[in-house]
């Protein structure tokens, strides 16, 4: 591990909306016949196997504050470079020690929101999972489909969570709610907004809150 200059995690961000850190696994070859394989695809998933960089920044606003820090993920070799205002730490997720775990969870965190929907099948053993042809989304109102995964008990950063991703014809997210230990009520709820493709993968680089002064945002998003 190299450590550049020392390090001084802020993690500000109160909600972590990520889960287990299981290692990247193609799914294999065969029919889409899953919810789960559906909504994956529809984000680009068969492209990930062709990724050998993902580069990144998670950006939050909220009211008047700013908060963001930058990523480097090589995920077949499984490095990582954290980038946080003058701190900058390299660390490989096979081999990790007690300031890279640290660090680690704001990554997870981070990589959650962009890439919930790979996660859908990196995860499928750590989850139970529920879907519905039609349920009406949070914020627009309007009818879609849902899907809501709850997370085990054991194991991930923040084990036994539950989200309802909202979907439209296209299996795209369009809205979500994050519920912490699976509570009835919603812990955070955003959409899913401003997609691009880069290099065959559909992120959605918005999420804002309904009412709120409110974005969580990326920008600087590069894919080799």
């Amino acid at each position: 591990m190299q450590l550049v200059r020392p390090l001084l995690l802020v993690f500000l961000i109160g909600f972590v909306s990520c889960k287990t850190d299981k290692k990247n696994e193609e799914q294999p070859a065969g029919i889409e016949t899953s919810i789960l394989e559906k909504v994956a695809h529809a984000h680009g998933f068969e492209n990930w196997k062709n990724v050998n960089e993902i580069r990144f920044t998670f950006n939050v606003d909220r009211d008047s504050t700013h908060f963001e820090r930058s990523w480097i993920w090589k995920p077949k070799t499984n490095e990582v470079t954290s980038i946080s205002g003058n701190d900058t730490l390299v660390y490989n997720r096979k081999q990790m020690d007690s300031v890279a775990l640290k660090v680690n969870a704001g990554f997870i965190n981070d990589r959650y929101w962009l890439l919930a929907p790979f996660n859908l099948l990196w995860d499928n053993n750590n989850f139970e999972y529920e879907h519905v042809e039609e349920a009406i989304a949070p914020i627009s109102s309007k009818p879609m489909q849902k899907l809501t995964i709850v997370y085990g008990n054991e194991g991930g950063y923040t084990p036994g969570d539950a989200y309802d991703f909202y979907l439209d014809e296209n299996y795209l997210v369009r809205e979500w709610v994050f519920r912490k230990g699976n509570q009835a009520e919603p812990s955070m709820t955003t959409t899913w907004e401003n997609y691009q493709e880069i290099n065959g993968l559909k992120l959605a680089m918005d999420h804002k809150k309904y009412g709120e002064v409110f974005n969580l945002y990326f920008t600087g998003v590069k894919v080799k």
